[in-house]
């Protein structure tokens, strides 16, 4: 089936695109307003794009009457947010931190989770997530009808237990988003395939 989106409505695109592009990281940011208010909201269009430096980019849809949502209005006048990672002991947090509090009422308190202070930029991170990467704002360029945000990584924030020799990151299960409206997945279910080199590749098919 060939099915062109200059046919669709944005909705069975973004059907479309939430599915099959899968599965996806879930960036569970905190950013803060200019009275102080702490967001948390959750955004699975994410992902890491570099290294050097590290770079994440997120995409943040717009509200139903066009307005930006708060995390992209937020991090728009500060330059700085969080990304938190969801594990699968937050999943009832994550999901309440999903719902469209009005803009003074925090998710954070909300979902009954805790703050912790940062090192580099001004919104905390959670206190409960094992993994949380701090970040300035590197870039804002508009993206349709959203808002592509692409952050440097300022400070790796990472459960002591997760990591091992040489920088291994061991036992980290993050949660997956797999589709529109509610599915997501476990990470717990890998196998390793080594890369192989160009000369490893040429005596295979020898």
């Amino acid at each position: 089936m060939q099915i062109d989106p200059s046919q669709h409505t944005n909705a069975e695109i973004y059907k479309l695109m939430t599915n099959l592009v899968v599965p996806r990281p879930i960036a569970w940011i905190t950013s803060q307003s200019e009275t102080g208010v702490i967001n948390l909201a959750p955004f699975s269009f994410f992902n890491a794009v570099g290294s050097d430096p590290p770079f994440v980019v997120v995409g943040i849809g717009s509200r139903n009457d066009g307005a930006p949502k708060d995390t992209a209005a937020n991090i728009k006048a500060s330059g700085e947010f969080v990304v938190n990672f969801v594990t699968e002991d937050l999943l009832a947090e994550m999901n309440i931190s999903a719902v469209e509090f009005p803009p003074d009422q925090s998710e954070l308190t909300a979902s009954g989770l805790h703050a912790a202070a940062s090192v580099h930029v001004k919104p905390p991170r959670l206190s409960e997530s094992q993994v949380s990467f701090e970040c300035k704002l590197h870039s804002l360029p508009a993206l349709g009808a959203g808002t592509l945000v692409i952050g440097e990584v300022v400070m790796f924030h990472v459960a002591d237990r997760l990591v091992g020799e040489r920088m291994h990151i061991n036992n980290f299960a993050p949660v997956g988003r797999l589709g529109s409206p509610s599915t997501y997945c476990h990470t717990t279910d890998r196998f390793e395939l080594p890369r192989m080199t160009y000369a490893q590749w040429q005596e295979e098919g020898e």
